[in-house]
């Protein structure tokens, strides 16, 4: 049965459950504020994303792409630190920052100034920065 586990292949989903899931479907995209003919010419990543969060430039794509990039560095920095094989705590002292600080940004909740991410990488670390503009 739909959403109560598996089946076999030579079970037929009942029709009532077919028209739960169908309504659960349009509830969700409802919800969100667009219908299922959105989704149905988008052939890659970037349309998808704009379907999902608006064209480049609105509030709600600024939003998303500054939370995206948040989440990189917050990846970049965990990995980069477990690599180095050190604790938080013990890059916040190379760094002269606070363990609570290097928790919140690698959690991605905190705002970093480069100055400060480049110290952290370069110092904490010892790797190299490099930034790219498009």
């Amino acid at each position: 049965m739909l959403f109560n586990g598996f089946k076999k292949k030579s079970q037929k989903t009942p029709k009532n459950e077919l028209e739960k899931a169908l309504s659960l479907m349009n509830e969700y995209f409802q919800q969100k504020k667009f219908k299922m003919k959105d989704y149905k010419n988008i052939k890659t990543f970037d349309q998808l994303i704009e379907v999902e969060h608006g064209k480049i430039g609105t509030e709600n794509r600024n939003s998303y792409e500054e939370k995206s990039q948040m989440f990189i560095i917050s990846e970049m920095l965990k990995n980069a630190r477990k690599e180095a094989k050190i604790t938080q705590e013990q890059l916040a002292e190379k760094t002269g920052t606070k363990k609570s600080y290097i928790s919140r940004i690698e959690n991605g909740r905190g705002n970093i100034q480069l100055s400060t991410l480049i110290r952290i990488f370069e110092i904490g670390l010892n790797k190299r920065i490099g930034l790219t503009f498009l």
